[in-house]
């Protein structure tokens, strides 16, 4: 391998880690991605920051908290001014390109539904300066998806499923090149995101499969589990095609390869679906990495919590490169290598920062937390401050089903992690406030236990 390795991002949307094998769940179906993460690195502990599309995606392209531009859930545009990872690597001399959902334009609500924002193009001055785009804004229809190349104003229809056609794309483009310089590729799929459609092969066999549901489960949710999974087994297919194309074009030896989500599913646990809560199914996510510099790191496992601000020095660092606005987060490249065994930190924080719309949770309501490797604190609240609402202790609680905040034998827990809390986020200029962790009882509380 050369010293400029090409970087191959495969980019899922609401894929829980939990729905993986290899992370521990008994039903799925993903012996590709179990490969995978026996060929590579997997972190058991991936984190999605702000478990929701469009914050996710902009930090991603950034490096940046979302709360630094008070990004809300949805219905957001990112500005050109920004700084992008496709910065970065044109700057040293990648070929860049950009395949799938994008999200960062604004849809889906300046249009009035994600079928129209789907046969609109994203401006060529919003496409965070990808060289090469097969993308689109966002679709929510696996079976009627259409991207847009370039600046080219016509959209093109993916033959059948979405996942198959992008993943195609990805192929089709690397095999046709030409260029000798290396290539930083993102290909961004939506499913396994709702609606809950899968080819219908895979659909039918999975409506025929009985689950095992966690204890966590609550509701009515069984066909929307079952389908889910279907569309998650459509995904590692997919991989599993791309990793063997990376061998039969030769490119594998020089290809470091990370597979992600951008945030998890509920599916029912907790009786909830979707995301944006702070529980694991929502925020947990799965980041595994091959780099074949690195044969001897096969099937290591780092146990440290992971953010979504890790990932842009992350993936600059496993080409070597340094990003040139100073970073939150940390590089996981010398995890990866081996050349680091654990991170020099405690925990990650986790955040909820603005919700539009109405009818969703946490509209007019905030939340933050710290995730350790043990245990997670969430506070919540509106504008007036949030207290202290979640503790959980993940080793001996791992569905989060014993809630400890109020627990005195875990007192000092709790005030740890909030003044933990608190100090992340005076370093990341965080202005949401927080209210004591316990009733002050004439004593000044705000001593030290509040970021403002």
């Amino acid at each position: 391998m050369t010293d400029r390795p090409n970087i191959l991002v495969l980019l899922c949307d609401q894929l829980r880690r939990q729905a993986l094998g290899c992370y521990g769940d008994a039903d799925a179906r993903t012996p590709n991605l179990d490969a995978f993460a026996q060929r590579g690195v997997r972190f058991a502990n991936a984190c999605s920051t702000y478990p929701i599309c469009v914050p996710f995606r902009f930090t991603l392209m950034t490096g940046e908290y979302a709360h630094s531009r008070t990004i809300p859930g949805i219905e957001w545009s990112m500005s050109p001014a920004e700084r992008t990872m496709a910065d970065e690597f044109n700057e040293a001399g990648y070929d860049t390109v950009y395949i799938g959902k994008w999200h960062l334009d604004g849809g889906h609500g300046r249009l009035g539904s994600a079928v129209q924002v789907n046969r609109t193009r994203v401006p060529r001055t919003r496409q965070g300066r990808w060289q090469k785009w097969y993308g689109f804004e966002l679709r929510n229809g696996p079976f009627d998806t259409c991207y847009f190349e370039d600046d080219d104003p016509n959209p093109v229809f993916i033959d059948g499923y979405q996942t198959d056609g992008l993943f195609d794309l990805g192929m089709s483009h690397l095999k046709a090149r030409s260029s000798e310089d290396p290539f930083c590729m993102v290909i961004s799929v939506e499913p396994p995101h709702p609606p809950w459609e899968a080819p219908e092969d895979l659909t039918e066999e999975w409506l025929g499969r009985e689950l095992t549901l966690p204890p966590n489960y609550e509701g009515d949710f069984l066909r929307e589990r079952q389908i889910y999974y279907a569309m998650v087994e459509n995904l590692d297919q997919n991989v599993g095609k791309m990793m063997q194309f990376l061998d039969d074009e030769g490119l594998a030896e020089n290809t470091v390869v990370v597979f992600l989500s951008d945030h998890g599913e509920l599916s029912g646990a907790h009786g909830l679906r979707s995301k944006q809560y702070p529980y694991e199914e929502s925020v947990g996510i799965p980041l595994m990495v091959i780099d074949p510099r690195h044969p001897e790191r096969a099937g290591s496992v780092v146990d440290d919590p992971t953010s979504t601000e890790d990932l842009f020095p992350t993936i600059l660092g496993l080409a070597g490169l340094t990003a040139k606005n100073p970073m939150h987060g940390a590089d996981l490249a010398p995890l990866v290598s081996g050349s680091a065994d654990k991170l020099d930190r405690d925990g990650v924080l986790l955040e909820f920062v603005a919700e539009l719309r109405q009818n969703q949770p946490f509209y007019e309501e905030n939340w933050r937390a710290i995730r350790t490797r043990r245990y997670k604190y969430t506070v919540s609240g509106d504008n007036m401050g949030g207290k202290p609402w979640q503790f959980f202790d993940l080793v001996e609680d791992p569905y989060e089903m014993n809630n400890l905040v109020e627990d005195p034998a875990h007192e000092a827990e709790v005030t740890r992690h909030h003044r933990m809390l608190v100090d992340r986020m005076k370093e990341t200029d965080d202005r949401f406030i927080l209210l004591p962790a316990f009733d002050c009882e004439g004593v000044n509380c705000w001593d030290g236990i509040s970021n403002q």
